[in-house]
């Protein structure tokens, strides 16, 4: 079946495998991203890879606006949404102790923030329309545990909130068919892991995560950003039909696992 799905940070990482897997599957996708440009690259490939539609557009997800102007427009281009990722996010890691209120601010805004405006978006879209539909939020094995290396305090609390929203947001859309799930991912190889970075620096911290993943990750590698795409699709999909206020752990083990080696 044919379905239309909007994915927030389509240009690149998480969003952007979601965007080709879900090209893959045969649904048309409209791709947003805060880089107008990366969000178009991931369209055409879409379009090459399967999508019998692919729209894209740069948006700012804190800005309520933007947003509402973009499935507004992706709408008309695709027709009708019936699904969405919100995996737009940051992550800066800083002691707590020297955190200034905006990094805060910040990183809340754009991923708890963000989050809850897309979700919001397309939830009045679906319930004026009276389509079911189902909503899929990215959150993290730091909303549930701290992580030891610390320096995580604004990151955690946002995706701590997101899944507590998913919960929350399930609960209130259910009675119009519209679902709402969050999909876990642990260690992921994206350009956000490595934000800044290039050359022999990037080369070097690539080397040092890998060995980490190796080491700490029951299943011995950090996850491809495909792995999680399929999770998340899986979850819009109508195999996922009963499915909602649930989270699905992409995280190789991660969690599963004690730091006691006794």
């Amino acid at each position: 079946m044919t379905k239309t799905i909007m994915i927030t940070g389509g240009g690149s990482g998480i969003g952007r495998a979601t965007a080709l897997e879900a090209a893959r599957r045969g649904w048309a996708v409209g791709v947003l991203d805060q880089d107008g440009e990366r969000a178009a690259r991931t369209a055409t490939e879409a379009r090459r890879v399967g999508a019998p539609g692919s729209w894209s557009a740069a948006s700012d997800v804190t800005d309520e606006r933007s947003l509402a102007d973009a499935f507004d427009a992706a709408g008309t281009a695709l027709g009708p949404v019936d699904g969405v990722t919100a995996s737009a996010g940051i992550e800066i890691n800083e002691p707590l102790s020297r955190m200034p209120l905006d990094t805060w601010r910040r990183v809340l805004d754009v991923n708890l923030t963000g989050t809850f405006l897309t979700v919001r978006t397309a939830a009045r879209i679906l319930r004026d329309a009276g389509r079911p539909g189902s909503l899929v939020c990215v959150s993290s094995p730091a909303a549930f545990v701290g992580f030891a290396g610390g320096s995580n305090s604004a990151y955690g609390a946002s995706k701590g909130g997101v899944s507590a929203f998913v919960r929350a947001a399930a609960i209130d859309l259910a009675p119009h068919g519209i679902r709402v799930n969050a999909v876990v991912p642990g260690a992921t190889d994206t350009p956000m892991l490595y934000f800044g970075l290039d050359g022999a620096e990037l080369a070097a911290e690539r080397a040092r995560l890998s060995d980490a993943a190796a080491r700490q990750i029951p299943l011995g590698r950090m996850a491809d950003p495909a792995e999680i795409a399929r999770a998340a699709t899986w979850l819009l999909s109508d195999d996922a039909s009963y499915v909602t206020g649930s989270h699905l752990v992409c995280d190789g083990g991660l969690m599963a696992k004690s730091a006691n080696d006794f």
